[in-house]
C-alpha cells in the first residue's frame, strides 16, 4: 500500500483541542502538531466485484467494499515497524451470520545491506465479528517475506503459518511466489501458491494449489485492476472454474 501522511485527520484532531480548550483561541496551543508526529500514516478504501483470498471466494459471487488504515516508523535504517487494520464484507452462505472480516496486523520490514534483498516479518490476526463462537473461524498467522527487485522485474517470496487455522481446521502453512513487471504506467504481476491444511475435513477442501495474474493501472489518483485467479480444487464447492475480478481503489 501507499503510505502517506494524513495531515487532513491530523489537523482537524488539532483543532478540536484548541476549540476544547478553555484559554482563548489567540493562546491556546494544538494538543496534536501534525508536524510533530513521527512516522506516517495512510489509509486506503476499495471496491472488488468478488473477494478472493488465497484462490476462495469470500463474497459469494458478490462484491466487496474494502479498506484500511496503517501506521509505520522507520527505528534505525534501514529498519520500520508497521502497524494496521484491514476490513471487508464478507458472505460465506454457510448460516454462520459473519458478514464482516476485520483483520489486524504488525511487523517489522527492512532492507539488508546494499544486496537489494528486502525482508519483512510480521503477525496477522484475522478476526469474523458476527460469526458464530463455536465455528472457530478467528485465526491468526505469522508471516515472513524476502523479496528482490532487478530493475525490470521484482520477485517475491512468502510463507505465512498458523498454528490452529479458520474453522479449526488445524496447523496450515501457506507457501507464495510472486513476480512483477512494470511496463511503464501498467505493472504486471502473476504468483503460484500453495496452501497446506492439517484438518482437510474442517477446512472444506484439500490442500491445494492456487495461482493469479493481474494488471493494474493508476488513472487520477484511482488505482484500477483486473485479475485472474483459479486453483486446482476438485469435488468442493468452493473448487469453481476461474474467476476474473476487477478492483477499483484509492490509497490517501
Amino acid at each position: 500500500m501507499k503510505r502517506t501522511m494524513l495531515t487532513g485527520a491530523l489537523t482537524a484532531l488539532a483543532l478540536a483541542g484548541v476549540i476544547g480548550a478553555s484559554a482563548p483561541a489567540s493562546a491556546a496551543e494544538p494538543l496534536v502538531d501534525p508536524k510533530g508526529i513521527p512516522g506516517e500514516f495512510s489509509a486506503n478504501v476499495a471496491v472488488v466485484s468478488e473477494y478472493f483470498f488465497r484462490g476462495i471466494s469470500q463474497t459469494d459471487d458478490s462484491p466487496a467494499l474494502q479498506g484500511g488504515m496503517d501506521y509505520s516508523i522507520e527505528l534505525a535504517r534501514p529498519v520500520s515497524a508497521y502497524i494496521g487494520v484491514w476490513g471487508s464484507n464478507v458472505d460465506f452462505n454457510d448460516g454462520s451470520e459473519a458478514t464482516l472480516e476485520l483483520d489486524y496486523y504488525a511487523g517489522f520490514n527492512g532492507a539488508i545491506g546494499s544486496t537489494g534483498l528486502t525482508w519483512d516479518a510480521g503477525f496477522i490476526y484475522y478476526t469474523y465479528p458476527g460469526a458464530d463462537s463455536g465455528l472457530n473461524y478467528d485465526f491468526w498467522e505469522v508471516q515472513g517475506q524476502l523479496g528482490y527487485d532487478f530493475g525490470v522485474a521484482n520477485v517475491t517470496a512468502s510463507i505465512n503459518h498458523s498454528p490452529e487455522n479458520f474453522g479449526d481446521s488445524g496447523d496450515a502453512t501457506y507457501y507464495k511466489l510472486a513476480f512483477g513487471l512494470p511496463l511503464g504506467k501498467v505493472d504486471l504481476g502473476a504468483y503460484v501458491a500453495k496452501q497446506f491444511i492439517d484438518d482437510e475435513a474442517a477446512f472444506g477442501s484439500p490442500d491445494y494449489l492456487e495461482w493469479n495474474i493481474s494488471a493494474s493501472i493508476n488513472l487520477a489518483g484511482f488505482d484500477l485492476s483486473v485479475a485472474y485467479t483459479d486453483t486446482d480444487i476438485t469435488g468442493s464447492p468452493d473448487g469453481k472454474d476461474g474467476m476474473v475480478y476487477f478492483t477499483v481503489g484509492r490509497s490517501f
